[in-house]
C-alpha cells in the first residue's frame, strides 16, 4: 500500500520561490504516476503538476507553467520522491498541496480518480 508524506510547505513573500517534497513509501510503477494537486477553500481540488515514474516525463497545469517544476529525487521505486519547486509565487499560489497517484498524468485534470493522498502541506504566499 503506497503512502505519501509531503513538506516543505511554509510562508513565502510574494514573488519567492519554495520546494516542496513528496516521499512514498510502497511505491511501483503499476501506480504509473505521482501528481501534485492544491485545494483553496471553496473552491475544486485542482491538478498542479505529474510526472510519470517510467519515464519522467512531466504534464502542467497552464497556470504554473514556467514557474512550476516537478523531478523525481531518487531512483528507488518503492521509496521515491518527488519535488515541486516553485518559484515567483503569487497569492494565488497560498493554499494546501497534496501528492497522490494510481493514473498516468494525462488525467490530472481529473482529480476525484486519483488515490492514495498525502495530508498535504500547507503553503502561505505574502503580499
Amino acid at each position: 500500500q503506497v503512502q505519501f508524506v509531503e513538506s516543505g510547505g511554509g510562508l513565502v513573500q510574494s514573488g519567492g520561490s519554495l520546494r516542496l517534497s513528496c516521499a512514498a513509501s510502497g511505491f511501483s510503477l503499476d501506480y504509473y504516476a505521482i501528481a501534485w494537486f492544491r485545494q483553496s477553500p471553496g473552491k475544486e481540488r485542482e491538478g498542479v503538476s505529474c510526472i510519470s515514474i517510467s519515464d519522467s516525463s512531466t504534464v502542467y497545469a497552464d497556470s504554473v507553467k514556467g514557474r512550476f517544476t516537478v523531478s523525481r529525487d531518487n531512483a528507488d521505486t518503492a521509496n521515491t520522491a518527488v519535488s515541486l519547486q516553485m518559484i515567483k509565487l503569487e497569492p494565488e499560489d497560498a493554499t494546501v498541496y497534496y501528492c497522490a497517484t494510481g493514473l498516468p498524468c494525462k488525467a490530472l485534470d481529473r482529480w476525484i480518480l486519483w488515490s492514495h493522498w498525502g495530508q498535504g502541506t500547507h503553503v502561505t504566499v505574502s503580499t
